[in-house]
């Protein structure tokens, strides 16, 4: 099988013995992703990725901000965005900017 799918033996055999590690990446994201989810909730929607990762260091998961934003973004979880105005030489009060 490894020469059809030309791959070397020990790069499968690598790729086999981590199975475990990524199973239990995947449970712990899915773990995360509830908590994310009801901190998301009783926020009204409101926080985003730094907030989060704040509120869960506080209850004293740690993680990392790129991991929190890698699981909000695989569901489709977001926060919200503030317009801002956009800054030109003669201010036009009804011009504005949407960050995206």
């Amino acid at each position: 099988m490894c020469q059809i799918l030309d791959v070397s033996h020990s790069r499968f055999y690598l790729w086999l013995a981590a199975a475990p590690v990524r199973a239990e990446r995947v449970r712990a994201d899915a773990e995360i992703a509830t908590r994310i989810r009801v901190m998301h909730a009783d926020s009204d929607g409101i926080y985003g990725a730094p907030r989060i990762t704040a509120e869960l260091r506080e209850v004293g998961i740690e993680v990392n901000y790129k991991r929190v934003e890698r699981v909000i973004r695989e569901h489709g979880i977001v926060g919200v965005y503030l317009c801002k105005s956009v800054r030109i030489t003669a201010p036009i009060p009804t011009r504005t900017r949407c960050r995206t």
